[in-house]
């Protein structure tokens, strides 16, 4: 029998994060990359829809873009890619009713605020363009299949560090996640995720503060952010086959995914004045499984 293909959807939103999940997020990081549920061959997932996500990280206004992730099993060896991220777990995962230890590469880009149009507020636009941020680093998890409801839905607990090599902004992410899913049968697949993320202070300087020029620029008080929890991110999220089952063919998947801002960041002027702490996105698309 060809592996079940739980592509999650979650991470169809994440690909939609106002920093393309910048790692985190994206506001965080649901899950990753999970592994085959039922035994067989190897599997590659596509999938594109449509998504609608805040202009910036903190911002009150949305839009909605295209979105898609790429998924698969080859050999063993898990994949997936969450906005412009790619995960890889190079750890085989095993068959059946197991657990499932998880370790590999992370390599992503970060838009946040590198594109004025995108922004949707005069006074953030102000305060300038930023550069984008190429972020690398590792994962490490583990799962555990045949947890709750069957032999097939599946717990994992994970956490990622990334840290920007582009000299955008100079720093670090560290988000912890845990995720959880179950086929509902052969057709339909559903589960849940939280993460939060912890960044460095140059990360906060970059996109949460404001220095003396750029207050004037923009009309926005000086502020000074310092490191910490960024913010946590809850979803949820839906696959169902349109053709055949999950293990391969077309299917229809969505969901939802709220995340919060806290501290330091919550009460940036960026966001407290020009945005909202609360972040809502929202994504339905198309995936086929070969």
């Amino acid at each position: 029998m060809r592996r079940l293909a739980p592509y999650v959807g979650a991470a169809l939103f994440l690909s939609a994060s106002p920093a393309f999940a910048q790692n985190s997020d994206t506001i965080g990081q649901p899950s990753l990359p999970q592994p085959e549920i039922v035994t067989g061959g190897d599997s590659v997932s596509i999938a594109v829809g449509v998504a609608t996500i805040p202009g910036y990280e903190g911002s009150d206004k949305n839009r909605v873009i295209p979105a898609g992730l790429i998924r698969g099993s080859v050999s063993g060896i898990n994949f997936i890619s969450r906005g412009a991220q790619l995960f890889v777990d190079v750890v085989p995962g095993g068959n059946g009713p197991t657990w499932d230890f998880q370790l590999g590469p992370v390599v992503g880009l970060n838009f946040d605020r590198t594109n004025r149009k995108n922004i949707n507020d005069r006074r953030v636009e102000a305060l300038g363009e930023r550069k984008t941020a190429i972020e690398v680093g590792g994962y490490t998890g583990i799962g555990k299949t045949g947890v709750i409801t069957s032999d097939y839905d599946k717990l994992t607990v994970s956490v990622s560090y990334v840290q920007d090599i582009n000299k955008a902004h100079k720093s670090y992410i560290i988000t912890p996640g845990v995720d959880y899913g179950t086929p509902l049968s052969r057709k339909m697949y559903v589960g849940l995720s939280g993460s939060a993320s912890y960044v460095g202070g140059e990360y906060a300087d970059t996109y949460f503060s404001i220095d003396t020029p750029g207050s004037l620029a923009s009309t926005l008080p000086a502020y000074n952010a310092g490191k910490g929890w960024k913010n946590y991110q809850v979803s949820g999220y839906a696959t169902y086959s349109l053709t055949g089952d999950l293990t391969h063919g077309l299917s229809v998947l969505g969901g939802v995914s709220y995340s919060r801002l806290l501290g330091d960041f919550a009460r940036s002027p960026v966001v407290s004045i020009a945005g909202d702490r609360n972040q809502w996105l929202g994504a339905v698309g198309l995936a086929y499984t070969f």
